[in-house]
């Protein structure tokens, strides 16, 4: 059995990183339609998501999500941030002897013992791997609702339509409202922004 491990909100300039983990049982026809069904979080719609998010967590084994903030993120780098968000989503799922994929083409586990555990990165694993795929949406639906609750608190930034990423609607609010406790300063665009403020 494997555990596919995915992560959302590297590109994003507010917000956290998220990575989940997550473990499908055998197939019985139960799991096979859900398989059938699961897809790269990136080409599914928000309703198609969510439908999937609840299906998953009903059936899977295991799930687990990691969350890194944005002052973590400032603090570390964004590679030691995945990397951290990883490490706590595969623990979350505490079910030793899985063997790990990863989506991409970068180890972000490489440090730990492989001896215990199988370690592969796949580019495109979460079109192909169903566990990925599952940790894909997992992560996607986990971290699209922190943004929309974000968006209640910073209204004027409508983190719930863009989640963190930079459209032009998002840079409008930043040099209008300014940079707020949820961006990312070591970005160049924030940091950028937080210059000109000075």
């Amino acid at each position: 059995m494997i555990v596919g491990i995915d992560e959302v909100g590297r590109g994003c300039w507010a917000g956290p990183v998220v990575a989940a983990a997550v473990v499908l049982p055998e197939l019985d026809a139960t799991s096979t339609e859900l398989l059938k069904s699961l897809r790269d979080s990136k080409v599914l719609s928000r309703a198609q998501r969510l439908k999937l998010d609840t299906q998953i967590r009903q059936h899977a084994l295991a799930i687990g999500i990691g969350w890194v903030s944005p002052r973590r993120v400032d603090m570390y780098g964004l590679t030691a941030a995945v990397r951290m968000a990883m490490e706590e989503a595969l623990h979350a799922v505490a079910m030793p002897d899985l063997d790990v994929v990863i989506d991409g083409n970068y180890n972000f586990l490489a440090h730990m013992d492989q001896a215990q555990r199988k370690i592969t990165t796949l580019v495109k694993a979460d079109a192909t791997v169903p566990a990925v795929s599952a940790a894909s949406i997992i992560a996607k639906v986990a971290r699209d609702e922190h943004m929309r609750l974000a968006g209640l608190a910073f209204p004027e930034y409508g983190f719930e339509k863009h989640v963190g990423y930079g459209t032009a609607a998002h840079i409008a609010a930043l040099k209008e409202h300014g940079v707020t406790e949820l961006h990312r300063k070591s970005y160049k665009p924030i940091k950028a922004l937080l210059q000109l403020e000075e």
